[in-house]
């Protein structure tokens, strides 16, 4: 038969902050943030505290996103009959401790909301699930030491190098969350592998996405023109932005101020997490105003309404007109090429037309500015040159290039 209390598993899914008993010295405490977790406060029989005064200890049993209500009920009515026969808890309980799959589950779950896209947080447990499950998944995750950790890593650590540093840093956000919620103690093993350098050093092999050359670019952008497909509209808008694919695509009318002659890309769409304002040129707007007659919310609609181009219809495009050895992301290079070689673009001003951040954090913490005067006249000299409307290509005097 089930222990009773006072509280159920609805209110102990949805109780505020503070400290909420159940009955019989078992409490559920609810931080601030929102995390739940189990205490049991029991009186030891015969011991004294350093008062004189008998015994009263509280005792975590684990968050409540693992131990449930019932689980819970149990491990406290255990505390209390061991502290009614003089024995403490501390050094007496017999603790179930969940599996590296079972807390790794749970921390997916937790960070859910958290994740910047759906197939991001989808990416991170997928990982573990391909490399760290088949191995240490059904440990007991006060069991997984340094020989552990190293059986998942080892065997793809120089052949799939990427990966593997993800899966590190995967399992030691497993191992941190276990120890705050009391199931380990001492130090993370993966930190131990880390500072020991007992793994070999891979050096790092740099790839770059294949770029278009600047000087290709008009007499390609000309061929775009003629296109009457919206993945054409889409990249035309690529090439003149310097934007990233995932934030074209998904590009919404309300994200567009036709006066003021800007785009603001919201954080959520972009990589560093922050607004992006980028500023419409004649030749944007050129892209952008016929599509206003769809009435679609997304700028550049796809074959469902109001949805959004496939993330890979550009580059199919690309492969249908027979550029071959480019991609879409790598149109960010050409810009950037021609923006040092040709236009002599302060460092600054491009790499913000690029949404990149510059600089350290405290230089970005006084530099506020996103330098939107500046790069402005930079992309209607880039817009220019791509669309032809540029006499030459002679390198201009820093004085007289986005300043």
């Amino acid at each position: 038969m089930a222990l009773t209390g006072k509280l159920t598993k609805k209110l102990v899914e949805n109780l505020g902050p503070g400290r909420h008993g159940d009955g019989n010295g078992l409490y559920l405490v609810v931080d601030p943030s929102g995390a739940r977790r189990w205490i049991v406060r029991v009186t030891v029989k015969g011991q004294k505290n350093a008062k004189g005064a008998p015994m009263r200890t509280d005792f975590g049993l684990g968050g409540a996103d693992v131990v449930t209500l019932n689980q819970a009920r149990d491990r406290a009515l255990e505390y209390r009959r061991m502290a009614k026969q003089g024995l403490n808890p501390r050094f007496n309980a017999a603790r179930e401790i969940p599996t590296f799959e079972e807390v790794a589950q749970q921390v997916h779950i937790d960070r859910m909301p958290t994740w910047r896209n759906t197939k991001h947080g989808q990416q991170w447990i997928n990982t573990l699930r391909d490399f760290a499950f088949p191995k240490i998944g059904r440990i007991p995750v006060d069991a997984i030491g340094q020989p552990e950790v190293l059986m998942c890593l080892s065997p793809i650590w120089t052949e799939k190098h990427e990966t593997a540093r993800r899966l590190s840093q995967r399992i030691k956000t497993v191992l941190d969350v276990a120890r705050s919620k009391g199931f380990r103690e001492g130090e993370n093993p993966v930190v131990a592998i880390r500072d020991g350098q007992v793994l070999p050093k891979v050096r790092k092999k740099v790839t770059h996405h294949k770029a278009m050359r600047w000087q290709d670019l008009p007499a390609f952008y000309a061929d775009l023109q003629g296109r009457e497909a919206m993945a054409a509209k889409a990249l035309m808008f690529t090439c003149l932005s310097g934007s990233r694919t995932s934030e074209v695509l998904k590009m919404r009318w309300e994200e567009v101020d036709f006066d003021a002659r800007l785009w603001t890309c919201p954080a959520e769409r972009m990589k560093g997490g922050e607004d992006h304002r980028v500023p419409l040129t004649d030749a944007m707007i050129e892209v952008l105003e016929p599509l206003k007659a769809l009435e679609s919310e997304m700028v550049f609609e796809g074959q469902k309404r109001h949805r959004p181009l496939s993330n890979m219809a550009m580059l199919m495009l690309l492969r249908r007109m027979g550029v071959e050895g480019v991609t879409v992301h790598g149109f960010r290079s050409t810009f950037r090429d021609w923006a040092g070689e040709v236009a002599g673009a302060p460092r600054e001003v491009a790499e913000v037309s690029l949404s990149h951040k510059i600089g350290s954090e405290v230089e970005r913490a006084y530099a506020r500015s996103d330098l939107l005067d500046r790069r402005r006249v930079l992309m209607e000299r880039w817009s220019d040159y791509v669309t032809g409307e540029s006499g030459d290509i002679v390198r201009l005097h820093p004085s007289r290039s986005a300043q």
